[in-house]
């Protein structure tokens, strides 16, 4: 294993936490004995490109310094390779972190344990989503919290997190279930009105919103959950339960496994890792072991 070590950072992460992280997450390395290289690009794209030259010429690891959308573009690097990915999460969810059981919102201490990792050998292999020529790490969503999503994103105003309150009210406003294609595997269609369909290789998204509370990252299945038609009004009792993950409870819900999944609905945009992948159908398959991570 080479001895430098790869830090991408994303200085906009968590409304500016992402450029103060990397100092200490960096100084940790070099504690260890790592020599540290500091990657950044103008946008995602050129980011990602500048991580694959330093992937190509043989980094010793890639730890990603910012949020959950960070670590996805890390993934797109190194999903089939065998660099192992350390994550500092700094960002406003941080549900990847979440799901390995790593820290969150303490970057000394997160790089730290990646060197300890580094030296120890402590390298987990985990399964990754794949959809078409994207890969995700934790949750791709539809329905409901995708319309969140949109609506969020073409508002300029309020910043933060507090603008998908608004855009989840409004949502709420002229919320009703969409009718849904779902094929599990090579079984067969299942139609069906669905308020969401989240289909989990991590446990949460959102922030801790914990839509498939009992995924796993690498036992080879996804977890798809399923929110069925419900009205306005258990909508909003089920959805506070999302946070403890007791919603998976409630029999308008149900619980899917399986290593293959479409999803076919009118007018729906699939997220995953909180990226737009574009409009359904979509088929996402989990592939077991694609990532190595740092624990």
């Amino acid at each position: 294993m080479s001895s430098e070590i790869t830090l991408f950072v994303n200085p906009t992460a968590g409304r500016g936490r992402g450029a103060h992280a990397a100092q200490p997450a960096a100084s940790a390395l070099r504690a260890a004995g790592f020599s540290v290289r500091t990657v950044l690009g103008a946008d995602g794209p050129d980011a990602l490109a500048r991580l694959r030259t330093a992937v190509r010429e043989g980094t010793g690891a890639v730890i990603a310094v910012g949020g959950d959308g960070m670590v996805s573009l890390a993934l797109q690097a190194l999903a089939g390779t065998l660099v192992p990915l350390g994550v500092v999460a700094v960002g406003t969810g941080n549900d990847f972190a979440r799901a390995l059981g790593l820290p969150v919102r303490e970057p000394a201490r997160a790089g730290r344990l990646a060197a300890e990792a580094l030296k120890e050998g402590r390298i987990r292999e985990i399964d990754l989503g794949r959809v078409r020529d994207t890969w995700y790490g934790t949750v791709l969503c539809s329905g409901f919290d995708s319309k969140v999503n949109d609506r969020g994103n073409r508002m300029r105003l309020p910043a933060g997190r507090f603008k998908y309150d608004l855009a989840m009210i409004a949502e709420l406003a002229a919320f009703r279930p969409f009718p849904y294609r779902i094929t599990l595997d090579d079984g067969p269609a299942i139609e069906t009105e669905a308020t969401l369909v989240a289909v989990g290789n991590g446990s949460s998204y959102g922030g801790g919103m914990r839509i498939c509370a009992d995924a796993v990252p690498d036992d080879g299945l996804f977890d798809i959950t399923v929110v069925g038609d419900c009205g306005r009004g258990t909508l909003l009792k089920v959805f506070p339960q999302v946070y403890k993950g007791t919603h998976l409870g409630h029999p308008k819900v149900t619980v899917h496994r399986a290593r293959k999944v479409t999803l076919e609905a009118a007018g729906i945009t699939a997220y995953a890792d909180g990226e737009p992948l574009g409009p359904l159908p979509v088929t996402a398959e989990c592939v077991p072991g694609a990532a190595r991570v740092l624990t």
